[in-house]
């Protein structure tokens, strides 16, 4: 990813719809050029497919809620055919399959508390595999419209220390 990689995938991140020859003059390169570029990109993978966002309000889900799941056994086939479960479900926005506490993170939308309240007991309350969950409310959601490639090295966080900046000794140094 150079430059001009980068900045057509953020451009193509603000808006997807853009004619090519929109898209080359808000990089500065010939529409030619950005045909090319831009199918390169879609063939290694950075670019995957283009999408519509939806204001979930509009479809009638207004309530969001992220529901943290522990199942047993924990094994490739019941991670599989739980994830693909759940996927197949129409108020799961996403999935996510976690390491530490909890094993799946689940993204769901719903029309209102009522229907959520329903959703968990129908849908994950009595599923035997699940010996856990909690349910967080989304009260607001925030998401990054533009996502730009990390650089390749890695960020270093300098650290200070109090008095070192200015070639002083550490108080906790001192005899």
């Amino acid at each position: 990813m150079d430059d001009i990689d980068s900045a057509l995938v953020a451009e193509l991140q603000r808006d997807a719809r853009q004619t090519n020859r929109d898209l080359a003059r808000a990089v500065g390169i010939a529409p030619s050029t950005c045909l090319e570029r831009v199918r390169l990109l879609r063939q290694r993978g950075v670019i995957g497919g283009y999408g519509a966002r939806v204001d979930l309000p509009s479809l009638g889900r207004r309530v969001q809620a992220l529901i943290t799941v522990q199942i047993r056994p924990l094994n490739r086939a019941m991670i599989d055919g739980f994830h693909d479960s759940v996927m197949s479900l129409p108020e799961v926005l996403g999935v996510f399959v976690l390491a530490g506490g909890d094993d799946f993170l689940v993204h769901i939308a719903v029309q209102d508390v009522e229907h959520l309240q329903a959703f968990l007991l129908d849908r994950f309350s009595q599923r035997r595999e699940i010996t856990g969950f909690r349910t967080s409310v989304i009260f607001q959601h925030t998401t990054r419209q533009v996502v730009a490639a990390l650089p390749d090295e890695p960020v270093t966080p300098k650290l200070s220390r109090v008095g070192r900046d200015r070639g002083q000794e550490s108080p906790a140094r001192r005899p």
